[in-house]
């Protein structure tokens, strides 16, 4: 869980220095040496290798180090708390597991979103902040501590148009993507007018830009490359990236003010119909598309340039997209979540879903757990390390799911007769971890599109 390194008072060794440590550690390592060399009813191998003697264990050069190392989390904190100069290291990602396989998470659902209709994404702006968007195309801010929900204008572009063309004005479209530059200064997402990107200041939400005049359709997602340029993807099979150079664009006028820029290209994704969700591949600086005709298509960021495509192995409903700090691709369809190897686009390993039909609407890496956010209210955890989905420790035959509650839900009438049959649940359409890893906030809605309702929720 912890590492720190102690530093001894002259003349003195730590507490944590044990001679009868390293007779522990020595008799765990001849344990390990015996059952790798254990060989039964095995064929003699061409290539034999011997691992080190005895002797090599009572002169480790590393036994000052192990001595002075302590693995206790209490001195951890007491070494952070004090400022000592020591070497200390933490695993973050032990917190959230263990809270998940003790199964500590418990839901505190979000009671104040009213008439919103189905929360499409969220991120977290500071450890009591969390910004979500909406398909009634509102903007919100939830404080988690005050439980208060704040409404933050949308930004209109230069253009009198508003509606796409040939479309009802009353129709509701959404906002379908939130995402923060890496600085974390600036804040992307859709305008008033759903084939625009916004931009706004970080912390104060002071608006910065509107981007125009690069898509005729609506927006889906978006994501930064660093902290100036920004990459978005729109149901017009169109590709756009945009600089956002905060100092040119701030104004010098009392009340906050907000230019109006293009972009600095816009491309077709070359056998895309519908760009549905991007992501950005840091380790190899390049840019995945997924698109809803079932294809992935990669570009190379540098150069803002298609560089490949390749068919999925399913196409029905590939609706999000994740990937994780090594490269590795997750791929939410309808029945399964398929990975993928980023150097061959090859499928991994293809996780199917403990509940049939489904459909995963949500997916996010954190560390070596893959966060699933399904269809039926339920958020499901897959253990990369393991192979399979995370178990519980107090019932190991169980595995670890959070199931949200009910939200709120407002039928048509001509689905009403139907709607009442069926037991409801909100689809997981976001969720998102903070900085601790130790707390998740999941939010949605109803699934058919004619159904009117919400549903948030803070896990911690």
């Amino acid at each position: 869980m912890a590492q720190t390194t102690r530093m001894p008072v002259y003349g003195k060794a730590p507490p944590c220095a044990h001679r009868s440590r390293l007779v522990e550690r020595n008799e765990r390592l001849r344990k390990e040496r015996l059952e790798r060399s254990r060989k039964t009813d095995q064929k003699p191998e061409d290539f034999v290798s011997y691992d080190s003697s005895d002797d090599d264990f009572e002169n480790d050069p590393n036994e000052k180090i192990f001595l002075r190392t302590s693995n206790n989390f209490v001195d951890y904190l007491h070494s952070r708390e004090t400022g000592m100069k020591e070497i200390r290291t933490v695993k973050s990602y032990y917190g959230q597991r263990h809270i998940l396989t003790q199964e500590k998470f418990k839901e505190q659902p979000v009671r104040h979103l009213g008439g919103i209709n189905k929360v499409f994404c969220s991120q977290w702006l500071s450890d009591r902040q969390v910004v979500f968007g909406t398909k009634c195309n509102k903007l919100m801010v939830y404080d988690v501590v005050k439980h208060q929900l704040d409404h933050i204008p949308s930004l209109r572009g230069s253009s009198s148009r508003q509606t796409i063309a040939g479309q009802p004005s009353d129709q509701q479209t959404g906002i379908h993507s939130v995402q923060i530059n890496p600085s974390r200064t600036l804040l992307a997402t859709g305008a008033r007018n759903p084939n625009e990107i916004a931009v706004y200041r970080l912390p104060t939400l002071d608006p910065v830009c509107v981007g125009q005049n690069a898509h005729t359709d609506w927006v889906f997602d978006m994501c930064w490359l660093d902290d100036q340029f920004l990459v978005s993807g729109s149901r017009d099979t169109k590709m756009a990236l945009w600089r956002i150079q905060e100092d040119e664009l701030m104004g010098s006028q009392d009340v906050p003010t907000y230019a109006h820029i293009p972009p600095l290209e816009v491309k077709e994704c070359k056998g895309a119909q519908k760009v549905r969700a991007l992501a950005f591949n840091k380790n190899q600086g390049e840019l995945a598309a997924l698109s809803l005709n079932g294809y992935i298509h990669i570009w190379k960021a540098d150069q803002f340039k298609q560089k490949l495509s390749r068919k999925l192995p399913s196409c029905q409903e590939n609706v999000c997209m994740a990937v994780s700090e090594t490269g590795l691709y997750a791929i939410g369809c309808r029945s399964y979540t398929l990975l993928l190897d980023q150097r061959t686009l090859q499928s991994v390993k293809k996780i199917n879903s403990r509940y049939t039909g489904c459909g995963i609407r949500s997916a996010s890496f954190q560390s070596n757990i893959l966060t699933i956010g399904t269809g039926v209210g339920m958020l499901m955890f897959y253990d990369l390390r393991a192979g399979k989905y995370l178990e519980s420790s107090i019932n190991s035959s169980r595995t670890v799911v959070l199931k949200a509650s009910r939200g709120y839900v407002f039928p048509n009438e001509e689905y009403m007769d139907g709607f009442q049959q069926v037991k409801y649940t909100p689809a997981i359409y976001t969720h998102c971890y903070d900085a601790s890893g130790i707390r998740l906030f999941s939010a949605g809605g109803p699934l058919p599109a004619n159904l009117h309702g919400n549903y948030a929720g803070l896990w911690q």
